[in-house]
Formats: C-alpha cells, structure tokens, sequence
C-alpha cells in the first residue's frame, strides 16, 4: 500500500485509483470551497468520487468553482439522485441532460427513492443517460418503515445493471437509518446477504455513513467494499477501519 507513510505488516492490500472495487463516495451537502480544498489537500487518495447531495446543486454558491476543483484533483462530481428526481417529476428530463453537458458531468445519478416510478421506465432512463455519462443508479426507498423483498431488491439491481449502470447505490440515505439499515442503524443481515448472493459486491456501493456500518460492511465483505455517503471529514478515519488500524477492525488482517 504505497500511500502508507512507514511499514507496517499485515496491512490488506487497497485497490489504487482510478479504482472499479473498494471506492470511498464521499457526499458533499453544501461545503465551502475552502472546505473542498481542505479535503482535497488530505483526502485525495481515498476520496474516488464525489456526489453533491440530494438537490445541493441547485442552490450551492460557486458550484461551478467547486466541480472545477474536485475535477482538477481528479475527483469524478455528480448531481444526488434528488436532482434528477426533481426534474423528471417536472417533465424536465431533457433540461437535465442539458444541465450535466453544461457542467460537463461524466457521471449521474438515476434514484426513486423520492417518487414512484415505474421500473421499467427507470431503466429507460439509465439507458439513455448512459449514451451520454457513466450511470449510477440507486436502489430503495429513502422512506423510514418500507420494506423491499429482497428478490425484489435482487431483481431491480440486476435489470439495472444490465440496462448499463457502472455502479448500483445500496440505499441508507445520509442518516443510515433505512433501507439497507434498520431505524436503529443496525444492519439488515438477511437483506444484504441475499442481495450479496446474487450480485456482485464490486457492483454494489453500500450507502454506510455511520462507523459501525463501515465496519460491519469492511469485515463482511473486506477492505475493498465500496462504500458512499460518507462525511468529508471521515475519509481518512474510514481508510483505517478498511486497514484495520482502528478498534473496530483492529484484529480482521492480524494473523490468527
């Protein structure tokens, strides 16, 4: 692991970037261009892509400024699937891809966590989105109390998948209290385990903002998990829990 600054043994192996398994998405709900550029200066390495939250985009000031700065550090910027939401239930999809040319984004978020959408026109979507950017698409409902089968789960991710997504997001929204988690925070094992048998992890970024949830996800699945809606100031603490040089992941790459 180059980026370490002095040896140590039994460090896991991390993917380097430009990364396809083990992605850190960080959400960015509103920072200062200073702030951007703080977490530029330390955060580089890890931080593979960087989503501007829900409809943050919309109202952030100097957003242009700020996606030229994540740009110039070579951080990929897309709209939050809130966005994209926002516009369709307009019949604004066309100014949508307007927008992303505008800002010259190579990726984007489809999501219908908000509204009720029809699957296959989500797919739809995502097929004439990706003639134009890298598609990341989302999966589940940001409402507290809803359950998805995990079939149906399974099957939504597939189809989406093949309909042309680079990536498909578990969803927990920023709270990491729905979805994929519990109102508690706790994970829903069985949930993620069939969604696991069926597709593959280095297809599936899990929405984990919480530390417990990073850890559990890290030890389930190693320390090349993708993992997104994480807290600018979080990145470095998230890479030594996928190390194992915090408590919580301490003992995971030791020898037995």
């Amino acid at each position: 692991m180059s980026r370490l600054n002095f040896p140590i043994s039994n460090i896991p192996d991390r993917t380097s970037k430009p990364r396809n398994s083990g992605l850190t998405m960080v959400m960015d709900k509103g920072l200062s261009l200073r702030e951007a550029e703080d977490m530029i200066s330390v955060s580089s390495d890890y931080v593979d892509i960087v989503k501007l939250g829900f409809g943050t985009a919309l109202v952030t000031p100097n957003v242009e400024k700020k996606i030229a700065l994540y740009k110039e550090a070579g951080i990929p910027v897309y709209f939050g699937g809130t966005l994209f939401e926002a516009f369709v239930i307009r019949n604004q999809f066309n100014e949508y891809l307007k927008l992303l040319s505008k800002f010259k984004l190579e990726y984007a978020e489809i999501s219908d966590g908000s509204i009720t959408m029809d699957h296959d026109k989500k797919c739809e979507y995502i097929r004439s989105l990706a003639k134009h950017v890298t598609v990341i698409s989302e999966v589940g409902s940001k409402e507290e109390g809803i359950i998805i089968h995990p079939n149906k789960w399974i099957e939504m991710m597939t189809k989406e998948l093949e309909a042309g997504v680079w990536k498909v997001i578990a969803e927990a929204r920023e709270s990491g209290t729905v979805g994929i988690f519990k109102a508690s925070g706790k994970a829903h094992v069985l949930l993620i385990n069939r969604i696991l048998s069926k597709v593959p992890a280095e297809n599936i970024i899990w929405e984990a903002p919480q530390k417990a949830q990073q850890a559990y996800l890290i030890k389930l699945i190693g320390a090349n998990v993708n993992l997104g809606n994480i807290a600018p100031n979080e990145t470095i603490a998230l890479e030594t829990l996928r190390v194992g040089l915090r408590s919580d992941t301490f003992f995971q790459y030791l020898d037995k």
